[in-house]
């Protein structure tokens, strides 16, 4: 696990998380990058992705 991929994983997370609730295409798409920041940080950790939808709940 690297420490790199731990942080985009943390900035991702959060990122998506303020805006997945948002009704706006720019939330959407925040919380999309979020995502993708997200799922950057668990495959350099050797995880996998998030499929679901941002803001799902879905774990």
């Amino acid at each position: 696990m690297s420490i790199e991929g731990k942080a985009k994983e943390a900035a991702g997370f959060i990122k998506e998380e303020m805006n997945e609730h948002g009704k706006s295409a720019e939330s959407q798409k925040k919380a999309e990058e979020g995502r993708e920041l997200r799922n950057e940080g668990r495959i350099e950790d050797g995880k996998a992705p998030k499929t679901t939808e941002p803001g799902t709940g879905a774990k």
